[in-house]
Order: structure tokens, then sequence, then C-alpha cells
């Protein structure tokens, strides 16, 4: 199947942006301005600028296969990321089923302790601990995205039940003067949060990081279009009903996933699942930022700007961190040594249960190592310099050969090598809001989609509808239903007349006849 073109279908700003053309249409501006006063130069004046080409090939074949190695570097951190996030996908299902499913309801204490628990809060510990599970995913998507803290509002419901102090009350928020007592969990790195109970402390508004009421599409994709974002209040959580069930809108065009989310008091306000960077007139146009700047020097900041300008989140971080994947971690290893200690699970299942602990701890490394890893600053800068004289001595090396056409071919030559460079540094760093960016929102919410359908699985024992009339299972040789067959005292087929013993020879005949017609069935006739 061949992949849809993506350059057909409708363009809106985003997908503008999420093109090269945005970051290097100054310079290709530049260069065919260059190219074009060259020609004209040569053309109107006795003085011809055209110089000898031999230094064109072997640079351009040099300086062409550095940009390809850039590339390609950078692409395979792209394809490391997502691998990354396809072991924490296959971690978090196979914690999730080992958890649900093997970890017994009936629980069998050691003799001399008084502890006991019913079928009920097993159930309850169970799927709580597989909650920590989508948590864990959701606060390394908040890492890479140099997001610090746990107050967002698909993060903290998942763990807001975890203590917060070394000496606390289970279940109290306590007072907001015991810091030296928290626990590393709930520390606070970025200074974005504020208390709901300080009535000195004025939230600022940061405009358009939250989108309001999105509109699904027909794909998957939940990346956050800035241009439709709205204000920070739409980031409180959704209406809920006297029995705190969330109330779903009834229009299945607005996309809110964190509405199926518990909605949990919190201490501090809750910030968007999503935030991405603020979008402005300059992004597209950066020539333009020359004149903001020279404007910000006669023009006074308010203070309100100068703080929502301190508190707001970098776009791209250059080195992220966080403790909260840790701590995540450690409450399921503690957890899983919890039931190796009682004897719950069998040796296999706990060396599983670790294994995949493990696996989830050294993605986590490795995704830091990808997030936090560019390529050396020496060789950006000397690759983008190198390319920058080429491109100013390549009107001189063409002009005899190309004349007039010189100013196009120019402008095609700078396009081509400034967009590969720029491709190269758009995706070194693929966890953030672009459309060249890996959806981590959707990673995520697919996560939690899985863990909620192993959770809905019933355990049923095999016996209970194995033996039904709904179940053939020796087709197509036998088309008689289990429940008949159970029935038998010996397996005994009427097509074997007699030729075959009743019972196990009886089943591997027919079991060979039933092979003999699936064989001859499904294949096609050449």
């Amino acid at each position: 199947m061949v992949a849809n073109n993506p350059l057909f279908g409708a363009w809106t700003a985003k997908k503008f942006s999420a093109t090269v053309l945005d970051d290097i249409w100054p310079e290709v501006i530049f260069f065919t301005l260059e190219a074009t006063l060259i020609s004209l130069v040569s053309e109107k004046t006795s003085v011809d600028l055209g110089v000898s080409n031999q230094l064109l090939t072997v640079l351009g074949l040099v300086l062409g296969l550095v940009i390809s190695f850039r590339t390609s570097s950078a692409y395979e951190r792209y394809q490391d990321g997502r691998k990354m996030w396809t072991n924490i996908m296959v971690a978090s299902k196979n914690l999730g089923q080992m958890i649900w499913i093997h970890v017994p309801v009936d629980r069998i204490f050691p003799a001399g302790t008084n502890e006991s628990m019913t079928p009920l809060q097993v159930a309850i510990e169970k799927k709580t601990m597989i909650n920590l599970v989508q948590a864990f995913a959701v606060s390394v998507k908040h890492l890479l995205r140099g997001e610090q803290g746990v107050y967002y509002r698909d993060l903290y419901p998942l763990i807001s039940f975890l203590p917060r102090y070394a000496n606390e009350t289970p279940g109290d928020l306590g007072p907001s003067n015991e810091e030296d007592n928290k626990l590393p969990l709930w520390h606070m790195r970025d200074g974005h949060d504020f208390r709901l109970d300080d009535p000195s402390v004025e939230p600022i508004v940061i405009p358009e990081v939250e989108p309001k009421g999105h509109t699904k599409e027909k794909t998957e994709k939940t990346m956050v279009d800035p241009s439709s974002a709205s204000s920070v209040k739409s980031a409180s959580a959704p209406p809920r009903s006297e029995s705190g069930q969330a109330v779903l809108s009834a229009r299945p065009d607005i996309y809110d996933p964190e509405a199926v989310l518990p909605h949990i008091d919190s201490e501090y306000k809750l910030k968007p699942a999503r935030s991405p960077p603020h979008v402005t007139i300059y992004d597209y146009f950066p020539l333009l930022r020359f004149f903001k700047w020279i404007g910000r020097g006669f023009r006074r900041r308010t203070a309100a700007e100068r703080e929502a300008s301190r508190k707001k989140r970098k776009a791209y971080s250059e080195i992220v961190e966080s403790h909260i994947p840790l701590e995540i971690y450690l409450v399921l290893s503690n957890y899983s040594a919890y039931l190796m200690k009682y004897d719950f699970v069998k040796p296999a299942i706990a060396s599983g249960i670790t294994a995949n602990l493990f696996l989830m701890t050294d993605t986590l490394s490795n995704l830091e190592r990808i997030c936090n890893t560019p390529l050396p600053f020496a060789y950006q800068a000397h690759l983008r310099m190198s390319l920058w004289i080429y491109l100013l001595l390549l009107p001189f090396q063409i002009y005899s050969s190309y004349h007039i056409i010189t100013i196009p071919a120019t402008a095609f030559a700078s396009f081509l090598l400034l967009g590969f460079l720029e491709i190269g540094q758009e995706i070194e760093n693929p966890f953030n809001y672009d459309l060249n960016d890996l959806d981590l929102d959707h990673f995520c919410l697919s996560i939690q989609r899985d863990l909620h359908e192993i959770t809905a699985y019933t355990n049923h024992e095999p016996s209970e509808y194995l033996f039904t009339k709904l179940n053939k299972p020796l087709a197509p040789s036998d088309h008689r239903h289990a429940e008949e067959l159970a029935q038998m005292s010996l397996y005994v087929h009427s097509a074997h007349n007699g030729s075959v013993e009743p019972g196990e020879n009886s089943i591997r005949r027919t079991l060979v006849t039933g092979w003999k017609m699936v064989d001859q069935t499904t294949r096609k006739n050449v």
C-alpha cells in the first residue's frame, strides 16, 4: 500500500510550520539576492564576476556527505525514540496483565500475622498498581518535554494517594509549612505552581497553553494546535456529578481525554496535560524579531509580563531531568517485593515483573540520553558556517556556465542544502509538540486504553466457556460442538468406519485430516 502524499490535503499554519520553509526562507532569500546581484553586475557591466568552478565538485561532494551524515544521525535518534516508547508500551502491558491475572485474589498470609484482605481490597490494590504503570508513562512524557512537577491533569489523579511527607497521616494533604518533611516526589522544581489556599499568590495566566474543545480528527494524532488554544482556564477539571463521576460532554467532537480521570483535591492548581509553546508571527517571520528586539528597548514591560516571562516554560529544554518516573518505579518495585515477600506470586511471574520493571528504567535512561545529548556545538556550528561559505561562493563559480540562470540555480541549491540541514536539527529531539515529533500523548493514551482493557478481563475459569455449543474445536474435519464432544466417553469419528480405534487414535486421525483440508483449501492455484 502506497502512503498518502503529505503535500496533498488541507494546509494549515501548523502543517506549514512542520516543514522547514519557515526556518530557511530568510537564508534562501539572502543567497538568492546575492546571486541576483552577481548576475546583474556581470550582465550590465564589463566586470565578469565568474570564477573557475574546479572546487565546486569536490566541495559539494564533501559537504553533501557531511549533511547526509547529519540528517541520518538525527533520524536514527528519532527511530531510537520510537523504539524506546515501544518498549514502554510492551512493558506496561506485560506488567498490567501479570498483576491483574497472576496476582491471586485470595490472600493467605503466613501464620502469626494479623493481616487479612478481602477480595475487594485485593482488586483495589491491583487496579491501583496498574494505574501507577500508566502514571509512569505519563511522567516520562512530561519529563521528555521538560515539564517539571506532578500537578498535571493527566498525572496527579493517578498518584495523588502516594505519601507526601516522611511522617504523615495517610490521605492528608498536609500544611504548606512542612517542606522539610516533604518527600522527593512532591517537591516543586520549576516554581510554576501555587497553592490554592494561599491568598497572597495571584495566579499568572499564560495565554494559549491549552486548547479548549479540541475537534476530533480522523487520525489518532493528539498533537495540539497552538492556534486553537485558549486560556489556562480550560485546564480545570470537567463537570462532575454529585457522586464525583465525570460528566462527559454530549458533543462527540469535543476532545478531552482527561475527562475520564477522577477529580482529586489538590493543594496546587493542576496544569494542562498538553502545554505547547506559544506560536507567534515571529516564528513564521524570524526577521521581525529584530524589530521586536528594537521595540523592547523603548518599552518598559509590566511586572506581570516579566513574571509571566520568567515562569513560562521554554519550548525546547536543552537539558531535562525529573525524579517523578524514578519515584513511581520505586513504588512499583516495592510492590513486587511485597508480593515476593509473602509468596503471593510464583517465582516465574516474580522474575517477569522484575524484568519488565528493569526494562522500563533502562528505556527511561535511553530516552534521557536521546533528549539530553545533542550533537556537539562545534560540529553543528562548523557545518553551518561551511555551508554558508559554500553558498556564498556558489554564484561566482556557476555564473560562467549558467549566466542569468545562476539566480534560480542558487535559490534551488540553497533550498536543498539548507533544508536537509534544518531537517536534521528539527528531528534531533523528537519529544516536543511539532507534527515532526513523536506523538507522546497518543502513546500514553494507547497505554491507558490497553491497561483498562486488561483490567476489564474477568478471569473466568476455562471450564466455564470451553464446553459450549459455540465452540467447535476440531473443525473443519469434525463440526460437532464441544458440549457434545465432552459427553463422549471415547472419541470416535463416523468417517473412520472402524478403521481407527476409538479414543486417542481417532483424535489423531481427525487432526491430521483437518490439517490436510486446511493446507489444500488455503493455497492458491498457481
